[in-house]
Formats: structure tokens, C-alpha cells, sequence
């Protein structure tokens, strides 16, 4: 291997996305993974064989991801390994199995991230759920009760044209329900994420995810009304992002959905200090970027990590100029970790 491979080489491997289950309890507009009908799950079994190479890849954060978790046959067996080895692990979920699993929750993860899409009513339609919102109340409710009130519960909200008019109204969702702070990010429209078709578009032809360039103006107003009227929730740290980035990351990138801006060239190091493992052993360098191989068939991580197709991808992706990244919704750029990409586009 000549040098210019060697310096992308993975030895350490700071965050690792696992999908524990692959299938969802939602039907959402903009994701496909309900339909998939195969059910798989990742067994205990395996995590604990996989361990030591977790912790020698010196993993800090593992993401339960999917699918929904939650629907895992035994999630608290599937994370004591990982807990054992001290690693924080983050729970993401629709929240509609969070009341049943809240006695479970603090053996489970370290902080929770709910999926919230806006106020009550459009909540539901989005989740395709009758009485979604309520059930999430609910579950946050009973974590809360036996979590106690150091665990931190969050929100995420998926921004797409449903719910692209109503972020004052999510705001205020978030509080009622009794989170700890909410962040927004603007709905993918690109990719074969979320087990959807080629190009990214759901399959349902009745669901439009991204804003016409008609409805900018409006949107851009409804964003600059939020950043006013919830000077408070920013300054506090309730609303994660800061003004500045909700601009950046969802009207500038709306706009340039809408034909009528750029994509941003921003930092992103995640392929570099993360990877996906999906529920069939299919290893991603991050969400949205094709596979580089399959954990099972490889036999372990580090050889799916740092095989000659992964090494070639890192080596020859440019964040600054590939397609897939600068549409991306979602970077990570990992401070003070020690790679080719140095946090920064090339």
C-alpha cells in the first residue's frame, strides 16, 4: 500500500451507527423503511463477538439508528455489551414504543433523540399514525417517570414542505411535550437513504418533500419570525442549531433545491471518523454515501473499513465538489480527530 492509501486508513473509529432492527412502526412520507417486509435484527450474540474490535477501533459513541430500535426482540441484551465497555450510546426513535420501553430506557442508552415533525395534527399526517403525537407524549412522559430527570430527552424535526410552515408551532410541540431541546434538519431529496428508490423520491407520488421556489419567500419570512419570536430558546440552547445555521443548512438549502441557489461546500469528516452498519451487515461510510462492503461477509470491521474500495473512496472524495455531499443535510465534522479530510472540505 503506497502512502497516499495509508493516510487513509481508519485506526480509530470515534462513532459507529448501528441499525439494530430494520423495520419501522411509522409509515413517514419522506422514508421507505416501513415498507421493507423482511424483518432482520443484529443479535446480542453479535454485538458481543464484535466487542473487542469496537473497542480497539476505541468507538466513544455508538447510534442506535434504522428502523426503529425499540422494535428490537431484546434491545437492553443487544446494548449491555457495548454499556459494559463504557461506551455512550445515543437512542433514536419515532417514540411510538417508547411508553412500554420506558422501565428499560436507562439500560438501554445514555440520551434519547425523539422524532418530532411539528404540532399535534401535523405530526400525525406525516407519520401516516393515527394518534402519533399522542403516543410520543405519552412514552417521553413515562421515560421522564423512570428515567428521572438527569436522562436527556431530545427532539429531532425533519424539515420538508408539510412541516416547513409550522417550526414556530414544533417549537412549541417540543415544550409541551417536555423535552430538552429540539434541532432541525432539512429532509434528504437526494439519495437512496431510507430505502428509498433511485433519485430519493418516495415512492408515493402524492408526497411532495421539498419547497417550490414560489413557497422561498414565505419560508424564509416564517424562519426569520422564529428566530425573532424565539430569541430566548436559541439563547439558551433549547433550539440547537444557531440562527446563522438554520439559514445555512435549511433555507439556503432549499433554495438550492428549488433551482434558484447553490449547495453549500461545508466541513464534513464523518467517513473518516464513522461508519453505518446496517441491520444486514452492509457497512456505509455515513448515511447517504453507497456501501463499501458488508461486515459479515468481511468478517470483521476494520477489514470493511480498510479494504481497497473504502481506502479509494476516502482517497478520492473531495466534501467540496462531490454531488452527494454537498447536498448532504446531515455532516459531521468531528473536532480535534486526526484525519486526511482535517474537518475540512479538500
Amino acid at each position: 500500500m503506497n502512502e497516499g492509501a495509508r493516510a487513509h486508513e481508519i485506526q480509530t473509529l470515534p462513532v459507529l451507527v448501528l441499525f439494530p432492527h430494520n423495520r419501522c412502526n411509522c409509515r413517514c412520507v419522506m422514508c421507505d423503511i416501513w415498507r421493507i417486509r423482511e424483518e432482520q435484527e443484529i443479535s446480542p450474540d453479535e454485538i458481543e463477538m464484535r466487542l473487542d474490535e469496537f473497542v480497539r477501533l476505541g468507538v466513544e459513541q455508538v447510534v442506535l439508528s434504522g428502523g426503529e430500535p425499540l422494535m428490537h426482540s431484546d434491545l437492553a441484551a443487544f446494548a449491555a455489551p457495548l454499556r459494559r465497555a463504557g461506551i455512550r450510546i445515543t437512542l433514536l426513535s419515532s417514540g411510538l414504543a417508547l411508553e412500554a420501553a420506558a422501565g428499560r430506557l436507562t439500560q438501554i442508552a445514555d440520551d434519547l433523540i425523539v422524532s418530532l415533525d411539528g404540532p399535534r395534527t401535523v405530526h400525525d399526517a406525516i407519520r401516516r399514525v393515527r394518534g402519533a403525537f399522542d403516543r410520543l407524549a405519552e412514552g417521553v412522559s413515562a421515560a421522564r417517570r423512570a428515567a428521572g430527570p438527569g436522562f436527556r430527552i431530545t427532539a429531532r424535526s425533519t424539515v420538508q414542505r408539510a412541516n416547513a410552515f409550522h417550526l414556530d408551532e414544533t417549537v412549541e410541540a417540543a415544550r409541551e411535550i417536555g423535552l430538552d431541546a429540539i434541532s432541525f434538519l432539512a429532509v434528504d431529496v437526494s439519495t437512496t437513504a431510507f430505502n428509498r428508490p433511485e433519485g430519493g423520491k418516495p415512492r408515493d407520488p402524492a408526497a411532495s418533500l421539498e419547497l417550490a421556489r414560489e413557497d422561498l419567500p414565505e419560508f424564509a419570512a416564517s424562519l426569520e419570525a422564529l428566530i425573532s419570536d424565539r430569541a430566548e430558546d436559541f439563547r439558551s440552547g433549547f433550539i440547537v442549531e444557531s440562527p446563522e445555521k438554520l439559514r445555512r443548512t435549511l433555507l439556503r438549502y432549499f433554495t438550492a433545491v428549488a433551482g434558484a441557489g447553490e449547495f453549500e461546500a461545508a466541513p464534513c469528516n464523518a467517513p473518516w471518523v464513522s461508519a453505518v452498519v446496517e441491520t444486514d451487515g452492509t457497512v456505509r461510510p455515513c448515511f447517504f454515501h453507497e456501501p463499501i462492503g458488508n461486515l459479515r461477509e468481511a468478517g470483521s470491521l476494520v477489514d470493511v473499513l480498510n479494504s481497497p474500495r473504502a481506502i479509494e473512496f476516502r482517497r478520492t472524495l473531495d466534501v467540496r465538489s462531490d454531488p452527494v455531499c454537498r447536498r448532504c443535510v446531515c455532516r459531521l465534522n468531528l473536532e480535534g480527530a486526526r484525519t486526511p479530510a482535517g474537518g475540512r472540505p479538500r
